[in-house]
């Protein structure tokens, strides 16, 4: 074997070596920061069910600063009642017989309950809801605590079931850790990382 070859062979395993140790320092990155996300939607912007929700547990906005942007951005609408947080006036898991009897529904919407997007809500208008701090999954969550493809939730008749993707920490509902794919009742809730969102018609 001459020595050019030799030489191309050794720059060759160079590149490959290089190109190796940036694919594992861009996974690192990505599963230690999340990726990039340019596109946030909320409620108040009526944005399309294809765009990601955002929830950022790094830089969250002041609520005093939040209520004012929230004001000032939203439409006018019309008088239905609505959605609000688990504190409101809505049935919960805890309300007894008129929690058990509105859990008999259809969940058309994803409500987050508790973390930094309190009172946003997602329309179950896809037979999948992707969760984890990827940029392409449907509900993106930005902390520690959440893997990058964490949790899925799929469309199954009437039902909603939710699947842990072997994530860090785990994926809890009503407290209890997710260990395989289990149907989702309404207005129980599901937590992931810092955010806990629940099921509603």
């Amino acid at each position: 074997m001459s020595e050019l070859t030799l030489l191309i062979l050794r720059i060759g395993f160079l590149l490959l070596l290089w190109l190796f140790i940036f694919a594992i320092v861009y996974a690192l990155r990505s599963d230690l920061f999340g990726a990039p996300v340019r596109r946030m939607r909320g409620d108040a912007n009526g944005g399309g069910s294809g765009s990601p929700v955002v929830v950022s547990a790094q830089s969250p906005v002041p609520a005093p600063a939040a209520q004012q942007v929230a004001q000032a951005t939203a439409p006018v609408v019309s008088s239905a009642p609505p959605i609000t947080p688990s504190a409101g006036a809505l049935p919960t898991a805890a309300a007894g017989g008129s929690a058990e009897a509105a859990a008999t529904g259809v969940p058309r919407t994803l409500a987050i309950t508790s973390g930094v997007a309190t009172g946003t809500t997602i329309a179950l208008d896809e037979d999948f809801v992707t969760i984890g701090r990827s940029g392409d999954s449907t509900l993106v969550i930005v902390d520690e605590y959440t893997s990058t493809y964490h949790a899925r939730l799929a469309r199954s008749g009437d039902h909603w079931v939710l699947t842990d993707l072997d994530s860090t920490n785990g994926t809890r509902l009503n407290g209890d850790r997710v260990t395989k794919p289990v149907t989702v009742p309404m207005y129980t809730p599901v937590t992931i990382g810092t955010t806990t969102f629940e099921l509603r018609p």
